[in-house]
């Protein structure tokens, strides 16, 4: 009898040394270094060069990546013609998975995949993954796309670029420790369908563009924007508090509680948490973590979850101005760190990914009724 569990839950799909979860202790490490300490003391680069490299890099290896990076971020003219051309109303995620396909066809390395080429081409879809976000949103509110800053690091030119103002250095803070705590979550869905592309040996542009459409699905990546539109549309606690009480009694989720691996909160939340209570009171929208931490409570009581962590996320990033259905595609431009970490990892110790179903259909052997007879 083969081992199955439905959504493979529980079954160990793959070999890695870059992430560790443990859902009973809350424990979440990447490379072996615990996310707490990493959110305190690293930087996005430096968490960047950890997931490719399996190590913190020295002084000047960071500043080769940055200057890597930044060297990276311009997207080729026919990238941002599309970027122009879509449909008004267009879904950024769908923009997004299309803009990253579009990067082979210019990409002078795209036929090569050696493990140096698709090093290289990590670091180009880093950087340009988030140009692409970044310019999208601006061309699509009639605005031209921003350069960058090369004296800026990644966090906060994208906040540049997005906004057009450079932020202060509790924003460039806040959102850098959110790209890090996106950054990888071991064989998470949209993970685990770019390790399986490039278990076929297709490019590494191919894996990343699997990768963000399993991302784009509302049980993986899209909840935090779910997340927002819930606080806002209930306006204040009460309400709040008494549609989720009618969701629950209608045995419907609520956005941003539960999670596959976790048994306790995520660490990540923690994290969040507090970076949504210090922006909300910077920014005047604390009432949006009053209202989350008081539906934290009343979800624990009633049905003993724990947030995950699109639920502060959720608040984190409407504080810092970024729009609601921008959410997702920076899950994305955080952890393409991640997903370009397992696909190289899959490229080095490669064998074709091939699970098996259980068969639950009719009994084999049905025999053949004439189309006149059926």
């Amino acid at each position: 009898m083969a081992l199955t569990a439905a959504g493979l839950e529980g079954i160990v799909a793959a070999e890695s040394s870059i992430c560790f979860i443990d859902g009973h202790e809350g424990i979440l490490s990447y490379c072996g270094y615990d996310i707490n300490v990493l959110a305190e003391k690293a930087n996005f680069e430096e968490v960047v060069y950890l997931l490719w490299n399996g190590r913190l890099p020295k002084q000047s290896e960071l500043d080769e990546l940055k200057k890597a990076l930044v060297a990276a971020r311009p997207i080729p003219k026919e990238v941002e013609q599309f970027l122009a051309s879509v449909p008004k109303g267009a879904v950024p995620m769908d923009v997004l998975r299309t803009a990253v396909s579009m990067l082979s066809l210019y990409d002078p390395l795209a036929r090569d995949n050696s493990i140096t080429a698709s090093q290289k081409k990590a670091v180009n879809l880093m950087a340009q993954t988030s140009t692409i976000v970044t310019s999208f949103d601006r061309l699509r509110n009639g605005n031209q796309p921003i350069g960058g800053d090369a004296k800026l690091d990644f966090a906060a030119n994208f906040l540049y670029t997005l906004t057009g103002k450079k932020p202060d250095d509790v924003m460039e803070r806040v959102f850098d420790i959110a790209l890090t705590l996106h950054a990888d979550h071991e064989l998470n869905a949209s993970t685990f369908a770019g390790r399986v592309t490039a278990a076929t040996l297709s490019d590494i542009h191919s894996a990343a563009t699997s990768a963000i459409g399993a991302l784009k699905g509302p049980l993986h990546g899209g909840a935090n924007e779910d997340v927002i539109r819930m606080l806002l549309a209930a306006g204040s606690t009460e309400k709040l508090l008494e549609q989720a009480k009618a969701r629950l009694d209608a045995k419907e989720k609520i956005a941003g509680f539960g999670h596959r691996v976790y048994r306790t909160i995520d660490p990540r939340a923690r994290h969040l948490a507090a970076l949504s209570e210090e922006l909300g009171k910077r920014t005047g929208h604390v009432e949006l973590f009053n209202m989350s931490t008081r539906l934290q409570q009343m979800i624990k009581e009633s049905k003993g979850l724990d947030p995950n962590v699109d639920f502060y996320s959720a608040s984190t990033y409407y504080s810092l101005g970024i729009p609601v259905d921008l959410f997702t595609p920076i899950f994305a431009v955080s952890r393409m760190s991640g997903w370009t970490a397992h696909i190289l990892e899959q490229y080095r110790n490669n064998r074709l990914i091939r699970p098996r179903a259980e068969y639950t259909g009719e009994p084999v052997g049905r025999a053949w009724v004439e189309i006149g007879d059926r």
